[in-house]
């Protein structure tokens, strides 16, 4: 039974897993100041146009958004974000359990925008209620959508003026970037965000996310905060490693651009068969529509995750490509879902 269920069931790209085997045999500098780390930040900061950027290696997503957002925040600080955003859904309340609340929106495509944000800044008016203070975006987001320079841009003047801090979750950056859809690139990010991070853990690392704080007042003492929430490695050289490959000889946008390529041929085929979305998704998660008995047939032979009941008879479901992903079995995959709507 293959699996289309997410995009970090392999373990790493064998040029990761080569160059840390090869790093294993070595004496390295503990806690990130290795070599391997230090080389690995100035390549993101040379790739970003941004040497006074601060570059920190955390193992994963959900530690580093709550370890972020716990820096940047007061106490009576909170999070602004989509209903679907990951921090609302899918890391089990890690982010409320530093003490800081997630006031959500409801957004059909998953995507922030101004007039979004204002609705909530427009009933969180005084010191009886916690303080809307940084917005949360996912690129791409939970439902696969992306945002484009120009929407990207109008959330981060709003952020300004409004002197709310934007921070990006790039958990699948790397998919969003390689989409035929996006206009965006990482400099712009940097350039429009406080902060964002870069997901090695699904796009072919075997662990691991880079967070960038490109605002200056936010990294003072970040440090103290990465060692307090559990997100400083002893063997930091681990995730240097990683990030050295990812950010040399276009590695990191090779993988995301191949996942991006297998989804888009499950797609076309679902499309063209006469089937429906959940969401105008262009990167390497998709959200099919399918009754109910085709979703059986194909569980049979595949695993997936359920996403939505839209009624009675229909249901979403998500197919996720990755870097691995054999083309065969995509293929596989077509011909079955056809053969089983014959």
């Amino acid at each position: 039974m293959y699996s289309f269920r997410n995009d970090y069931s392999e373990g790493a790209h064998p040029k990761i897993l080569e160059a840390l085997a090869k790093a294993g045999a070595e004496q390295s500098a503990a806690y990130g100041n290795d070599r391997h780390s230090l080389h690995a930040a100035e390549l993101i900061k040379q790739h970003i146009g941004r040497k006074d950027a601060g570059v920190y290696f955390l193992e994963g997503g959900t530690q580093t958004n709550l370890t972020a957002i716990a820096a940047f925040l007061r106490p009576y600080e909170a999070v602004v974000a989509a209903e679907t955003g990951h921090i609302n859904v899918h890391e089990t309340g890690a982010v409320e359990a530093t003490g800081h609340k997630v006031i959500t929106a409801h957004s059909s495509d998953g995507l922030l925008t101004p007039e979004l944000v204002q609705a909530i800044l427009d009933v969180h008016t005084d010191e009886h209620m916690v303080r809307p203070k940084l917005v949360y975006v996912s690129d791409s987001t939970e439902i696969g959508t992306i945002y484009t320079k120009a929407s990207l841009s109008a959330l981060s003047k709003f952020c300004k003026a409004n002197q709310l801090y934007l921070y990006l979750d790039g958990a699948r950056l790397g998919s969003a970037l390689t989409s035929g859809a996006n206009d965006l690139t990482m400099k712009d990010i940097a350039g429009l965000t406080d902060a964002f991070y870069i997901g090695g853990t699904k796009n072919g690392a075997l662990l691991g996310e880079a967070l960038v704080i490109c605002n200056p007042l936010l990294r003072e003492n970040f440090r103290y905060m990465q060692k307090q929430r559990g997100g400083m490695l002893a063997k930091g050289m681990v995730l240097g490693v990683q990030f050295e490959q990812l950010f040399q000889n276009h590695l990191y946008y090779e993988m995301a651009k191949y996942a991006n390529e297998m989804a888009s041929l499950l797609r076309d085929k679902i499309a063209g068969a006469g089937f429906e979305f959940l969401s105008p998704s262009p990167t390497n998660q998709i959200f099919p529509i399918f009754p109910n008995s085709l979703i059986e047939k194909l569980s049979r032979k595949y695993d997936f995750e359920f996403w939505e009941k839209m009624d009675c008879s229909l249901s979403a479901i998500r197919l996720v490509t990755s870097w691995a992903t054999p083309k065969t079995e995509v293929e596989f995959f077509i011909k079955d879902f056809h053969d089983f709507i014959a």
